[in-house]
């Protein structure tokens, strides 16, 4: 996986700072994993889980590290001007581009992988850098209009009306089709 083109912020997925030693991401990621271990009954996540593993597994090789730091500043470039686009503001405009976004993002995931297109919120979430809170009423909407399903596994889907809406409004774009996707449910690249 080469962290140019999965644009992901491994220090946030594992609460941590850029200048946490070693030490610290092994201690880290040793308390992440027992919380959000599939095999937990009560917080168990296999999202979460495969998140924080693929962070680890950057974040805890000195060659990868390296790698990625890199890269680090023009992720949080990316993630703060995409976040500092969102105005305070509930207006239609906003609105209209999350949802666009939202659809972008499942579309691609559809042409990645026909058989198994979904993507589950809390990784949609991380992915497109929107809160949760603002992006449940766009994922009712987005549903109730017909455009986004659920699978089987609870994950998020574009319909066919949801890939005409996309194809219609010209919503893909260069960076939409790179998006960083799991290739398998494990969360492997």
């Amino acid at each position: 996986m080469n962290a140019n083109d999965n644009l992901v912020d491994y220090y946030e997925y594992l609460q941590i700072s850029p200048n946490a030693d070693t030490e610290t991401v092994e201690k880290v990621f040793r308390m992440l994993a027992k919380r959000y271990h599939p095999d937990n009954p009560t917080s168990g996540n296999s999202e979460k889980f495969n998140m924080i593993l693929d962070a680890y597994q950057v974040l805890s090789d000195p060659e990868k590290r390296a790698s990625y730091d890199i890269t680090y500043p023009e992720i949080q470039r990316r993630k703060w001007q995409f976040q500092m686009s969102i105005s305070s503001d509930d207006n239609e405009e906003d609105e209209m581009k999350m949802r666009y976004d939202i659809l972008a993002a499942l579309y691609s995931a559809r042409k990645k992988n026909v058989r198994e297109p979904g993507i589950g919120g809390w990784y949609l979430e991380k992915l497109l850098g929107y809160p949760e809170e603002l992006m449940e009423f766009e994922m009712w909407y987005l549903k109730e209009k017909g455009w986004l399903s659920r699978t089987d596994s609870g994950k998020f889907a574009i319909t066919a009306d949801g890939v005409d809406i996309v194809e219609k409004n010209k919503l893909v774009s260069n960076n939409v089709k790179m998006l960083p996707m799991p290739e398998n449910e494990n969360g492997e690249w």
